[in-house]
């Protein structure tokens, strides 16, 4: 668990002029992504600005995608732990099945209006490459996904749904065959293509702007978490939970609790086979200082700086650096940081389902794992709110494979 002290001052306003988060985050692009990312910053201003935006926005999010989300009482799974009350933010709702939609539809409506007319992204579990196939169809742009051939594998059903929505799903063969390495090839495409294209980072990572856009399209998740406990219990949690990968779901869960000084905060990471080099993807454990696709943050790599191999049982969590928000975060010691194992993902997965008939994403059971670690230990009074960021049913042949010895092929 990386804890440091926690601050008693109110969370400074992030990100800076310069598209920094304290030491981390900044513009570490060639010279050719300079012109595309300050316009963007710019477009993205104004937009934020611009009432029309917002209400378009809204009125998709409601309409199309299927906001507010619940949040929900997993009444017998408290019951099984015996300690906090347990509520769910139910992302896993959305259409898509997960908070990702929430960032395309936000970027594609930017995209309009900043006149592009094809859309390219990355993606390692494949919901976010769902997400925006899902956008560029409904707003009939040509969309291209770059997906580590590994993931491929393990994610062959979101493969379908993206090419039955029209997507051209692209293979990446290089180094792991996993998200860093699809994040790169989408990066070699839009320097070559930035005339006529508009990169959807699916994470809240990169460079500038694209960390503070992701993050504030996902603030959604706690605005509505905050007003609905309110609602259910006249106060604020004691706990907020969410997996980290690059970090989008649990910024966006986060943010709008930062200067609750009383609401304690946890992000999880992924554990892999135990921290042992290249066998998990916890960039808190013995990661580092350095600069990875864009952004400056904390990473794994050796110590020449060459990139480690990473592991994760969840392809959405398998990347080698974090989100440069939660690098300053956790400096701050506002949010902490630990990991759960594949192991330990994997029977949370089991856990939640069998008690809440809920099937959560590999990702989100990294979250959920913690929970049932730690809520059994705490008061009756004490309430824990856990960000289910995607459902299950992607992961049912890897579930089915490792939980009950089956082997359904490929979905």
């Amino acid at each position: 668990m990386v804890q440091r002290p926690r601050m008693a001052t109110t969370i400074p306003s992030v990100p800076d002029a310069t598209g920094h988060f304290g030491q981390f985050g900044g513009m570490f692009v060639p010279e050719t992504l300079m012109t595309p990312l300050l316009d963007l910053e710019k477009a993205y201003i104004e937009a934020r600005q611009d009432p029309a935006f917002q209400a378009e926005l809204d009125d998709l999010l409601k309409n199309y995608v299927g906001r507010e989300t619940p949040l929900y009482f997993a009444e017998r799974w408290t019951e099984q732990l015996g300690g906090a009350k347990i509520y769910l933010k139910r992302e896993d709702l959305l259409h898509t099945g997960a908070h990702k939609i929430n960032n395309a539809l936000g970027q594609i409506i930017l995209a309009k209006r900043l006149g592009k007319t094809r859309i390219i992204a990355e993606t390692g579990a494949g919901q976010h490459g769902v997400a925006t196939a899902t956008v560029c169809a409904r707003f009939g742009m040509e969309c291209v996904v770059y997906m580590g051939q590994v993931d491929m594998e393990r994610q062959a059903l979101n493969v379908a749904r993206m090419r039955l929505m029209g997507a051209e799903v692209r293979a990446v063969t290089a180094g792991q065959a996993t998200l860093k390495e699809a994040v790169s090839e989408a990066m070699r495409d839009w320097v070559a293509t930035v005339e006529n294209t508009h990169y959807i980072i699916g994470s809240a990572l990169g460079a500038h702007p694209f960390p503070m856009m992701v993050r504030d399209f996902h603030r959604v998740t706690g605005v509505e978490a905050r007003q609905q406990i309110l609602e259910k219990e006249g106060r604020l949690p004691d706990l907020l939970v969410a997996c980290v990968g690059g970090g989008s779901n649990a910024i966006g869960l986060f943010h709008p609790f930062l200067n609750d000084e009383n609401v304690r905060m946890v992000g999880v990471e992924a554990g892999g086979d135990g921290i042992v080099p290249e066998r998990h993807a916890a960039r808190f454990q013995g990661g580092k200082l350095g600069v990875l696709q864009g952004t400056k943050t904390w990473l794994l790599a050796d110590d020449d700086g060459q990139i480690n191999l990473t592991h994760s049982v969840s392809a959405g969590l398998d990347y080698a650096a974090i989100g440069p928000e939660h690098a300053f975060l956790a400096d701050l010691g506002r949010v902490e940081y630990t990991y759960a194992t594949d192991d330990d993902a994997l029977s949370a997965f089991k856990e939640v389902s069998q008690t809440e008939g809920i099937l959560p994403a590999l990702e989100s059971s990294h979250a959920m794992a913690y929970v049932s670690k730690i809520a059994g230990s705490l008061p009756k009074d004490s309430i824990i709110i856990a960000n289910m960021s995607g459902r299950g049913d992607k992961d049912v042949a890897q579930a089915a494979k490792y939980l009950l010895g089956e082997d359904l092929g490929t979905l």
